[in-house]
């Protein structure tokens, strides 16, 4: 197992810099920089345009551009965003924490109420209760990300009871820490809601699928022959083995999580990573949108490795191989 980690771990590494010289050949790709727009102000000499293009190597061709940016990284330095006039370190770890709330509680969420559905659907097979599961499950595969968003917005805007975008009240500061914890999670609810739906129905439908399949296999009709009780039978020898192609889809589930994120912090103004990146992509800070999209591969990845070590530890089989 020692092996299998290190070598995933190994395996990171050059996707990650792949994934970097990939989005900085993109962005050099596209026409003009950030100094494109500031040099039609006519209250900016061209020489401090010049200038302040040669602070940021824009000067420079893209690979000379992303040696420097490779340089600055291995110091822990994810350089400077020339659109917040801020060090990027702070601002994407701010951001990256954001988005892994988002993501950590639409999972909660998903996977909480799509396995106990999937398994009362499973047992209830063709009554009135896996007939409600599926339809539930056929609405939320069917409403798109940005649909759902738009009517959590319009829902939070009719009723009050939500807020309407950001991550915190603008008292936030002068809270106490209880106060500040709830405006918090008042302010996360609905986005996670929204991200999580789509997710939760896929989740739901295969919990129901796998479990089926191993309750007509030929060890769970042995139990049965030998009198164990139904729920014996379920949870102990057939949920145990129905989760395993479960947990191969986790990293896949948490890859759709992340994408779904970048709709829903966009259209519910959520200040995570999703909106950063797309807040620098339209203002060209390259710099920013390659750390961008860095970090969020990076969850990816991280995500399929936490997937791999949970089916190792449900399968020994996996272990032995």
């Amino acid at each position: 197992m020692w092996s299998f980690v290190l070598k995933r771990l190994l395996h990171m590494i050059p996707l990650l810099l792949g994934v970097s010289l990939l989005t900085f050949l993109l962005m050099s790709l596209a026409p003009g920089d950030y100094f494109t727009a500031l040099s039609q102000n006519p209250q900016i000499s061209p020489a401090t345009i010049a200038h302040l293009k040669a602070q940021f190597h824009l000067d420079r061709p893209w690979y000379v551009q992303y040696f420097y940016w490779f340089k600055s990284i291995l110091h822990g330095d994810f350089g400077y965003s020339m659109a917040y006039k801020i060090p990027a370190t702070s601002l994407i770890f701010q951001r990256l924490w954001n988005t892994f709330l988002l993501s950590f509680f639409a999972l909660i969420i998903a996977w909480g109420i799509a396995i106990p559905l999937g398994i009362w659907a499973a047992v209830k097979k063709d009554t009135w209760v896996d007939r409600g599961c599926s339809l539930f499950a056929f609405v939320g595969l069917s409403v798109p990300d940005v649909l759902l968003s738009l009517l959590a917005l319009w829902f939070a805007a009719s009723t009050g009871w939500f807020p309407v975008g950001g991550a915190q009240s603008a008292l936030y500061d002068f809270m106490p820490p209880a106060q500040q914890f709830w405006d918090r999670a008042h302010h996360l609810i609905l986005p996670a809601i929204v991200l999580a739906a789509s997710d939760l129905a896929g989740i739901m439908r295969r919990m129901r699928s796998c479990l089926l399949d191993t309750l007509r296999a030929e060890y769970v009709t042995a139990a049965r022959a030998r009198g164990l009780g139904e729920g014996w039978v379920v949870y102990k020898h057939a949920l145990r083995n129905a989760i395993n192609p479960l947990l191969t889809i986790f990293g896949y589930s948490l890859a759709a999580l992340l994408s779904g994120a970048f709709i829903v912090e966009n259209i519910m103004a959520w200040p995570g990573l999703g909106r950063l990146t797309m807040e620098a992509f339209f203002a060209k800070d390259s710099y920013l949108v390659v750390d961008c999209v860095v970090m969020a591969t990076a969850l990816l990845v991280i995500g399929n490795f936490v997937a791999d070590l949970l089916l190792a530890w449900s399968d020994p089989r996996i272990r032995l191989k």
